[in-house]
């Protein structure tokens, strides 16, 4: 592998693997893997995935948390969501290693889709370590730091700013502020880390590296983006600082994205993705 994420072909590198997870979260992706066999072991599942910091092997024991994505066969069904529930809390509930569990459901269809190429396809191809199953990555091509990746991984942060400002203003504990305050500024570092990203040459999920990089190129906006980066790792209980993300650098980031890259192509439907994770 050389600099910046990518492959000596100059395609981007699957950033996680398992022979990466730290000692303490060993037992915990062990567990996560029986606990799936077990329960999507009747014929449902095609494959399972872990991503996020642990298979990067930058966890912290007690903060981070686990996040999984499961590849149906069929479509996610409610008897799937229930089962991914189940699975959730007794992991959670299992190991003081970790702060929550996330299972992503989609199908194989959804995941290997011409319309979903450069966003779930290359969540699953680079930011995805494969823990079950035959990995779909076979199946997905190489994927290069351009313009239209981050379009489709990325151009959609204008949709999300409304919500977000719903969903502060709903906000009465300290808990429900720090956690909005950690899902929208890593929504907004990816975000602007992509914007720059074809110009920088590469790939990388790390929040510090990724608002420097994005500083290189807008550096009015990059104290800013430092301080998103720092929220994203030790999320704040402050109105003033969700009202600065949603309010001021969120909006002139989505603008700025739009004129750069253009709109992420329309999806038929809302769909739960792991935003923040790319």
């Amino acid at each position: 592998m050389t600099g910046r994420g990518l492959l000596v072909d100059g395609s981007i590198a699957r950033e996680g693997a398992l022979s990466r997870v730290p000692g303490a979260f060993a037992d915990v992706v062990d567990a996560a893997r029986d606990r799936i066999a077990r329960r999507f072991g009747d014929g449902r599942l095609h494959s399972a995935y872990v991503y996020g910091s642990i298979p990067r092997g930058t966890a912290i024991a007690g903060v981070s948390d686990l996040d999984l994505l499961l590849a149906l066969h069929a479509e996610p069904t409610e008897a799937d969501r229930l089962d991914a529930a189940r699975i959730e809390q007794a992991l959670d509930q299992s190991f003081d290693q970790i702060d929550g569990v996330g299972i992503l459901l989609f199908s194989t269809r959804t995941l290997l889709s011409e319309l979903e190429r450069h966003d779930l396809g290359f969540f699953v191809a680079c930011l995805c370590t494969p823990l079950l199953g035959d990995d779909l990555a076979e199946e997905l091509p190489r994927y290069r730091p351009t313009a239209l990746l981050a379009r489709e991984t990325n151009g959609d942060l204008s949709s999300a700013l409304p919500e977000w400002g719903r969903q502060a203003a709903r906000a009465t504990t300290d808990n429900q502020r720090r956690g909005l305050s950690r899902l929208v500024a890593r929504r907004i570092v990816r975000t602007g880390f992509t914007l720059v990203m074809p110009h920088w040459g590469g790939w990388t999920s790390d929040l510090t590296e990724s608002a420097e990089a994005f500083g290189t190129y807008y550096p009015a906006r990059a104290e800013q983006m430092l301080g998103a980066a720092r929220i994203g790792r030790a999320p704040s209980a402050d109105p003033a600082v969700l009202r600065q993300l949603i309010d001021d650098l969120g909006p002139w980031l989505a603008a700025e994205y739009t004129a750069v890259h253009g709109e992420k192509a329309v999806r038929p439907c809302e769909r739960s993705m792991p935003r923040g994770r790319h």
